[in-house]
């Protein structure tokens, strides 16, 4: 058997996280194979569910057995997310305590529809949390302006954050702001730090699938000669923010504390153009203090054939200069972030809502409202 993914965490200081979840890991024992094969969390969102919901018929006796209480179609759906949640959860949980609360993390995302309500996010994030009740949880925000406030919040509060849909530098840094100034308002209420943690989620593959459409309409050699750089380079440049960000006299005063990094997490890493390796989104990113959240293909093909070599901090002069003469070949990186933001948001309500129909019209045909 590969021993790669757990070359990732034993020699490089990566966590390959699973991105997936679907209740036929459990009686499968996939899951825990998995896990003894290195793989160190797992994350969730509104697409997966909806792949897992209506994708097979595991849920329906739960789903039947809710709804016959007098729930509706939304609450029983929470019932069935909280309780697959909680299976991971239990199956994380001795890797969570072996590593002293370092890895071992499930996440759950909060109502996507309130991407841009800043109040209705923080109250649907607490009630979460309080609702699963498991040190291991890390409830996923989406990294919008209006999530900002949010994050700082539950930071201060102890609870641990995934902060998701990050596409710029410019957002990377100030979700790391808000995590630190979260950090600080809870050292300045005299609270522990030590077992608050959080990862920021920035998205790879859906970057390269943007710029290099732009590069394309340009059509110039030189522009052609960008294409598939943008997602790693900018991704190598996230993590020189973040090792800037979390060093210095006011990091160490926190982690003098007790306190821990938030990770850079590089999620959305299958490669969608069959033009690349399929490994690429792994091999690239490669480094310490750092998770990767692998779909099902890629972590099979990284465990196949994947290079397991710390590469998150090399090049990164070439990184830097190649990211910036994208505006020359027609590239605002600027909007492209914004336009994914809006995409990413999107693209999770219209799961969350095309289940939440399939569900209600599922209810409907029991004859329950």
């Amino acid at each position: 058997m590969s021993d790669r993914l757990r070359l990732l965490s034993q020699a490089h200081g990566q966590s390959p996280w699973l991105d997936n979840l679907q209740r036929g890991f459990f009686a499968s024992g996939t899951l825990d194979s998995l896990i003894e094969r290195g793989v160190r969390g797992l994350t969730s969102n509104p697409t997966i569910f909806q792949k897992a919901i209506q994708g097979s018929t595991d849920y329906d006796a739960q789903f039947n057995e809710e709804t016959s209480k007098g729930l509706t179609p939304v609450e029983a759906y929470w019932e069935l997310v909280i309780a697959d949640i909680h299976s991971a959860l239990d199956s994380f949980s001795a890797l969570h305590t072996a590593t002293g609360g370092a890895d071992g993390f499930v996440s759950v995302e909060v109502d996507p529809t309130l991407a841009h309500d800043g109040n209705g996010t923080l109250a649907a994030a607490r009630a979460l949390h309080e609702r699963i009740n498991r040190p291991n949880v890390m409830i996923k925000i989406p990294a919008t302006k209006e999530g900002l406030g949010p994050i700082r919040q539950m930071i201060a509060e102890g609870r641990n954050v995934n902060v998701t849909l990050i596409f710029s530098l410019d957002r990377h840094a100030e979700v790391m702001e808000a995590y630190i100034s979260g950090l600080e308002d809870r050292a300045a209420a005299g609270l522990p730090l030590a077992g608050v943690a959080s990862v920021a989620s920035f998205f790879i593959s859906r970057v390269d699938n943007e710029v290099d459409a732009r590069l394309e309409a340009t059509g110039t050699p030189a522009a052609l000669a960008l294409r598939g750089t943008a997602a790693v380079n900018q991704a190598k440049l996230a993590y020189d923010l973040f090792r800037v960000a979390f060093s210095g006299p006011r990091w160490e005063a926190l982690a003098a504390r007790g306190a821990q990094v938030q990770r850079p997490l590089w999620a959305s890493t299958s490669t969608k153009n069959p033009a690349y390796p399929d490994t690429l989104y792994v091999d690239s990113l490669i480094g310490p203090d750092t998770v990767n959240t692998l779909p099902d293909a890629t972590l099979e093909a990284f465990a196949d054939h994947g290079n397991p070599a710390r590469t998150i901090d090399t090049a990164v002069d070439s990184a830097r200069a190649q990211w910036a003469v994208l505006a020359e070949h027609g590239v605002d990186t600027v909007d492209v972030a914004a336009k994914l933001e809006r995409d990413g948001v999107a693209s999770f309500i219209a799961s969350f809502d095309d289940l939440i129909s399939a569900l209600e019209t599922k209810a409907a045909a029991l004859g329950r409202r």
